[in-house]
């Protein structure tokens, strides 16, 4: 490949990030896919642009011919899937321009450049034209960047913290029940407690207040021995480790001696919290639940079972 084929490749794909396309689709296959939708040859200049109609074969021929890049045929999906479906949605391009009716699965379905998208192209390197292309573009259709933050952050499932502020953990059963453990159970059970640690599963931990964990005797510890949820109370000089049960077990006997090997050195006392979503997942881990521990139950969020019977809620004397 040329330099100059180079340059025209990290030239589109500046395009692509200034028209507010997500990462994703700033490669090399998606500068190339708008380059042939643009007819830029490496020798051609940007105002220079057109608007061929071309089905995805046509897109990987012109490619091979013009650059020498050669997606292997099974490629074509995938362009069509991570390339040229995020240039519909980001008004880059239209579908079957000359029948709209087409069917979707025709192998005549073909894209064209939107006339506005176009426009940008052609003004790149013109400095005041380009910027007011783009800012045209935007104005007229967003960036899809923007488009795709905003549906992950509906997703997500809000947290809100004892101070008011909300975190948001991704989705999924298992961070809806670490939701209503921090917004139920510990002010129920823990009033006045503090977060120390949060994990997630995606980001693995979302809180950890190292600093606090330091001062109760934790300065180092095995994340993935963790329990899902920390919780200082301060006043009883309790600190209560829940883990959330969705799919995997519960504080288990086993879990317990290593949580015990592991916090030796903590100076608050030790609460184990088992948390279940209702009474049907409880009864699928009970048999496996240390004794001396708590079970708490969301559906049910005002009582607690004490696995014991000598005592509720407190750490082991």
């Amino acid at each position: 490949m040329t330099l100059l084929a180079v340059r025209r490749i990290k030239q589109a794909a500046q395009i692509l990030r200034d028209l507010g396309l997500p990462p994703a689709q700033q490669n090399e296959r998606s500068a190339l896919t708008l380059l042939a939708l643009a007819a830029i040859e490496p020798s051609k200049a940007w105002s220079q642009t057109t608007r061929p109609r071309l089905r995805i074969l046509d897109i990987m021929t012109w490619m091979r011919s013009k650059y020498g890049k050669d997606y292997a045929p099974n490629s074509r999906e995938t362009i069509r899937r991570q390339t040229i479906h995020q240039f519909e949605q980001a008004r880059l391009v239209d579908r079957n321009s000359d029948d709209p009716l087409r069917p979707t699965n025709s192998g005549d379905t073909n894209y064209q450049l939107t006339e506005q998208a176009a426009q940008v192209i052609a003004a790149y390197g013109q400095k005041e034209a380009y910027d007011s292309a783009c800012a045209s573009f935007l104005e007229s259709h967003g960036a899809l960047f923007e488009k795709y933050s905003r549906a992950r952050q509906l997703t997500k499932v809000p947290v809100r913290m004892a101070d008011g502020s909300i975190i948001a953990l991704s989705a999924g059963t298992h961070n809806e029940l670490q939701r209503t453990i921090v917004e139920d159970f510990g002010p129920r059970f823990a009033p006045g407690s503090t977060l120390l640690y949060l994990g997630d599963t995606a980001k693995k931990r979302i809180v950890h207040d190292h600093v606090s964990l330091a001062r109760l005797g934790i300065r180092e510890f095995n994340h993935d021995k963790l329990p899902d949820i920390v919780l200082y109370d301060e006043s009883r000089n309790w600190l209560l480790l829940v883990e959330a049960v969705t799919s995997h077990g519960p504080i288990s006997p086993k879990r317990h001696s290593e949580l015990e090997v592991m916090l030796t050195a903590c100076t608050a006392g030790l609460v184990y919290v088992t948390a279940f979503p209702d009474f049907a997942t409880f009864r699928q881990f009970a048999h496996e639940i240390v004794w001396e521990s708590e079970v708490w139950i969301a559906d049910v969020p005002d009582h607690m079972i004490h696995f014991n019977g000598d005592r509720f809620l407190g750490p082991h004397l």
